[in-house]
């Protein structure tokens, strides 16, 4: 556990046991600006690390980049390293009217369509969340949520992107991104307790390109969907047990 792992190269010493993982390297910093003492420790690829506390509790921020292997490597190397539960704070895309921009969605099971996680155990398997983590931002009233089936997929620019899309949408899955039914196969297999809680960027059946592009450079109520979403993710973490 005191071995510096490749990736994330970080090790046991860190004494740590809650994190929060981000895709984009620049919402760790967005996550420190809400802790106290908060404290870099490594850049290595898509892997920016950063520690400090909330209530009282010591939290680990750590952005994974982009999809499914690189989630997956995260969390391997997290587990490795003695941490226990895991909150993605992340975007998605919505595939339903109902779900605006800038809302929150609890993510209560992924549609596995993404190719990773049939490597670990066949698609039978459910992509769930930790039902505890799940139990405490349920209870919260605070930050208003959405619930549903996100689908985790693996890219955008597939020629039958907007067939499949629709394909899904139509079964009432609620949103869309690419990496939590990894965060919730891979971390129930190694006993993680996990949740996902995404901030919608893309309104239903809009440009992708022009929601992810309006959150980069900060259109005001996706950024506030972030924070939100950072701060749910911060308080199901420091809910005393």
């Amino acid at each position: 556990m005191m071995e510096k792992q490749p990736h994330i190269q970080l090790d046991g010493s860190l004494a740590v046991k809650k994190a929060i993982v981000v895709g984009d390297p620049a919402r760790v910093d967005i996550v420190k600006s809400v802790l106290e003492n908060p404290q870099d420790i490594t850049y290595n690829r898509e892997f920016k690390s950063a520690i400090g506390t909330f209530k009282g509790h010591k939290i680990l921020v750590l952005s994974t980049g982009i999809g499914a292997p690189s989630m997956v490597i995260a969390l391997e190397e997290l587990k490795a390293i003695g941490v226990e539960s895991v909150i993605r704070a992340g975007s998605c895309g919505a595939m339903d009217s109902s779900f605006k921009v800038g809302e929150i969605m609890v993510v209560t099971g992924a549609v596995r369509d993404e190719g990773l996680t049939e490597k670990y155990v066949p698609k039978d398997f459910p992509a769930i969340p930790s039902s505890e983590l799940l139990m405490r931002a349920m209870k919260q009233t605070e930050i208003p949520v959405k619930t549903g089936i996100a689908r985790s997929h693996d890219g955008f620019y597939m020629d039958n992107n907007m067939e499949v899309e629709d394909f899904w949408s139509r079964k009432q899955v609620l949103g869309a991104d690419m990496e939590t039914s990894a965060l919730y196969i891979v971390g129930r297999l190694r006993g993680l307790r996990t949740l996902s809680i995404l901030n919608n960027v893309v309104p239903y059946m809009e440009s992708l390109a022009d929601g992810v592009n309006e959150l980069v450079t900060g259109e005001s109520q996706m950024k506030i969907g972030e924070l939100q979403s950072i701060k749910l993710a911060l308080a199901v973490l420091t809910e005393e047990e």
